[in-house]
């Protein structure tokens, strides 16, 4: 830095062609960092590409299914399925069409999440060459990075993710998009039967749909959510250590440095706040239960109407293991845990409750929020039951 340059005017991307491009793409969206996760997310789900559109078979054929979904749902659940009086619509999209609706529809929690600042108006004042460097990096390219590796992360999940509620948010609206490209895909490479697949990612749709448009549900997963992305908090942590550790003087240090930003864990943990810790194992109980219902009413229904269920349901489960860790930041971003051992602990729960109290005992969890368990009741089904009969 030249001694007329002040820390203000000091540009740490300068000489560096990637991180220049890079600086000058934070500033260009740096007012809405949701736009710049929306633009990765259909650039990482297309690969670049044009894609074509959905067949017009396809479409007609998923909305028939969806109807029949939505009549076995409402009948094995006695959950309504439409929202606002509006009866739901299953709507075939191409991956791009799906990731862009995806990021409209985290826009609230990606927000607060790309607004976040990573240093004190204190040590941005700072005159020493290195703490102006990292300060601005900090401040440029944290939050940017997060809305940037948000929207990787989108666009990844838009080239699996077979329907809406891969992730259980509640979505404004009555429509329920589907992407047929992800489920005739996943049916050739697991040699399922596609008709079979089709059906049983309506049903799955319709399922979580019912529950996520109850009212008190709908509104408890939006506030620990808003709670959980509000909490992230700005300072020194994870990523101003990894980056304190490299020598920006030595070329060979850039693939590091690239390395470091692209690294979610990283990212995450530099921000994430001991009131956002314990937040999570609320959230984790109420994600839980979710999918342990669904997964209990899928199989209620798929036994009996679906030819190769068993196989499809067993493919798809294995399905989930082999998630990659890169599908799994957006989850943790939201103070979500998605992994197997939840699925099963879900499971274990549903299973738990019929056995004591029959489906009916089942469906008791979405009559009002104080019959949500609490985070120690998921394990002990037999104590849930007992506290929900007690008077009020």
């Amino acid at each position: 830095m030249s001694e007329s340059d002040s820390p203000k005017d000091f540009n740490p991307f300068k000489g560096m062609p990637l991180f220049e491009d890079l600086g000058r793409l934070v500033s260009q969206q740096a007012s809405s960092p949701w736009e710049t996760a929306r633009q990765f997310a259909v650039a990482v789900a297309t690969e670049g590409e044009s894609e074509p559109n959905v067949d017009p078979r396809d479409r007609l054929t998923l909305e028939e299914l969806g109807r029949v979904a939505e009549l076995q749902v409402a009948n094995s659940s006695g959950l309504s399925t439409t929202r606002n009086g509006q009866a739901v619509a299953v709507t075939a999209v191409t991956r791009s069409q799906w990731a862009a609706a995806t990021i409209d529809a985290y826009q609230d929690l990606l927000e607060p999440i790309g607004s976040v600042s990573r240093r004190s108006e204190a040590e941005e004042d700072s005159f020493d060459p290195a703490q102006a460097m990292f300060g601005q990096m900090m401040k440029m390219v944290g939050p940017a990075m997060l809305s940037m590796t948000a929207g990787s992360m989108v666009g990844n999940l838009a080239r699996r993710s077979l329907g809406q509620y891969d992730l259980p948010i509640p979505r404004r609206g009555s429509e329920l998009m589907v992407v047929p490209a992800n489920i005739d895909a996943l049916a050739d490479e697991w040699s399922l039967d596609l008709s079979d697949l089709q059906l049983w990612v309506c049903l799955s749709e319709l399922t979580h749909h019912a529950v996520l448009s109850i009212p008190h549900i709908n509104a408890r997963i939006d506030g620990l959510l808003a709670d959980y992305v509000r909490g992230f908090e700005g300072g020194p942590g994870a990523l101003e250590s990894r980056l304190g550790e490299l020598d920006l003087a030595d070329p060979d240090s850039l693939s590091s440095l690239q390395s470091v930003l692209g690294d979610p864990e990283i990212i995450l943990g530099a921000i994430q706040s001991p009131a956002q810790r314990r937040l999570l194992p609320q959230i984790t109980a109420l994600v839980t239960v979710i999918a342990g219902y669904v997964d209990w009413t899928m199989d209620s229904i798929g036994r009996g109407l679906i030819g190769s269920y068993q196989r499809l349901s067993e493919a798809l489960r294995r399905r989930r293991v082999t998630a990659d860790a890169s599908d799994r930041f957006i989850d943790r971003m939201f103070g979500l845990d998605l992994s197997q051992d939840q699925y099963d602990r879900g499971s274990a729960f549903a299973a738990g409750v019929v056995e004591r109290a029959g489906a009916d005992g089942l469906a008791r969890l979405w009559h009002s929020e104080r019959e949500l368990p609490t985070p120690a009741e998921v394990d002990a089904p037999g104590l849930w039951l007992a506290r929900i009969d007690l008077p009020d």
